[in-house]
């Protein structure tokens, strides 16, 4: 860590995440930025991305990306899209759609969207449309009467993971386009989580049914 002092102020820069520029002779790899090379690499990627461009990362994620897709209405400009984005990142999902408005505040998902496939629908019936000509099974995740436990539910391989609006949650049209509604247990006083905690929830619940172990190089 290096500490620096101005006046009354103090800041700190922590240069303990990466790694900084890359010894020479640089390897011949066509996976690699050369500006990465010379400069180092701070982003928050995995140690085996460490270098590589941004294409080259989403590539390689292409080859292994899970067929589970996740959806989320967005009416109000809500704030959890981001940590959605950035919970499809971590658990590799096909794909992120927003439904609803075209814009989305970014700055939760922390950079994660650049490798992470986002699809814009502007209705429900719109990503109804897509997700039957893909063959996915639409799963809604919402704390409503008549939902079935998110525990004890055998999530379809191939779905869409779809999450509503902050405060009314699922809308009319997505709840009655999903095959099935699934509660998250909750045992304190609040009657609700936001989308970026559910989704995240949701996403590893998926993973533990149908994925294998995660690679070890971080």
């Amino acid at each position: 860590m290096t500490v620096t002092t101005s006046g009354a102020s103090a800041g700190w820069e922590d240069t303990s995440v990466g790694v900084g520029p890359h010894p020479e002779p640089w390897p011949d790899d066509h996976r690699l930025d050369p500006e990465l090379l010379a400069g180092g690499d701070r982003r928050n990627v995995a140690d085996r991305y460490r270098y590589w461009t941004v294409e080259a990362i989403v590539a390689d994620l292409d080859d292994r990306r899970h067929p589970f897709h996740v959806a989320v209405e967005n009416w109000e400009h809500d704030l959890n899209i981001g940590t959605v984005v950035r919970n499809a990142n971590a658990f590799l999902a096909a794909g992120v759609h927003i439904v609803g408005r075209r814009r989305w505040n970014r700055r939760g998902a922390m950079v994660t969207d650049r490798y992470q496939h986002v699809v814009h629908h502007p209705a429900v019936t719109d990503l109804v449309a897509w997700a039957t000509s893909e063959g996915l099974d639409l799963v809604g995740i919402d704390n409503l009467p008549g939902s079935v436990p998110l525990e004890t539910v055998e999530i379809p391989k191939r779905c869409v993971l779809v999450f509503g609006q902050e405060g009314p949650g699922l809308s009319t049209g997505a709840r009655e386009a999903c095959t099935v509604v699934c509660s998250i247990a909750q045992y304190g006083s609040t009657r609700s989580i936001n989308a970026g905690v559910a989704s995240g929830i949701a996403m590893h619940a998926w993973v533990r049914q149908h994925a294998g172990p995660a690679p070890g190089d971080r």
